[in-house]
């Protein structure tokens, strides 16, 4: 495979041991070449202007410009280039920053040997990549996201909400206050709070707002 077709690979790190480790393990792969190398954050700015890369590799502790800051940079200017960080952090909150940067992957170092070629290969097709412990971690933020913006959302109460379902399906206060095993004055102060609360009137449109938000069938 010829360069022209090759991934062109920008590497920043303030580690020239770290960037030869690494460049070791691209320029291993015949469809990847690391093109431009970069101490800091500015200098990758800087390389990405001049050389041209298709991905950039970039460390995420580094002098002048950190990689965060370098990222959020370079996707403004270049939208094209794909960005993955390599870092020694294996940390939520860094990892969610460099996603809101622009980052297309977070890889760890501690794993380069085995996650790097596939992380590389992953963001040129334009999928993200993530180690196992950020996919705990969007998961656990997507959850809380989700938990969040229901307890937000939510008119009213899960009480109130088995209520307006009996209601709807036809069962009498007593019978509601049975199935619920609740006095027969909260099944009513609850049914008050409901047509309050949504602005209804009656059983009828009680009923007609169950079907509309799925609490029982047509």
């Amino acid at each position: 495979m010829s360069d022209a077709t090759k991934t062109r690979i920008l590497l920043a790190d303030d580690h020239a041991l770290v960037r030869r480790g690494v460049r070791l393990i691209l320029d291993n792969e015949p469809d990847l070449v690391v093109v431009a190398e970069a101490g800091d954050g500015a200098e990758a700015i800087e390389k990405a202007r001049t050389d041209e890369p298709d991905l950039a590799i970039l460390d995420i502790a580094m002098p002048r410009l950190t990689g965060l800051q370098a990222t959020a940079e370079l996707s403004r200017r270049h939208p094209d280039l794909r960005i993955l960080i390599l870092t020694m952090y294996d940390n939520e909150q860094y990892f969610f920053e460099a996603l809101k940067a622009g980052a297309s992957g977070y890889v760890l170092k501690s794993v380069a040997d085995r996650d790097l070629v596939e992380a590389c290969r992953a963001a040129m097709r334009g999928e993200p990549f993530l180690y196992p412990g950020a996919v705990t971690a969007l998961i656990r933020n997507y959850l809380d996201h989700a938990a969040d913006e229901e307890s937000s959302t939510r008119v009213i109460t899960r009480r109130e909400e088995e209520i307006l379902k009996l209601v709807a399906e036809g069962h009498s206060s007593r019978e509601i206050a049975d199935l619920l095993v609740i006095s027969i004055k909260t099944v009513e102060r609850h049914r008050a709070n409901l047509l309050q609360k949504l602005g209804l009137r009656d059983r009828l449109e009680l009923t007609r707002y169950a079907i509309r938000t799925g609490l029982i069938e047509p």
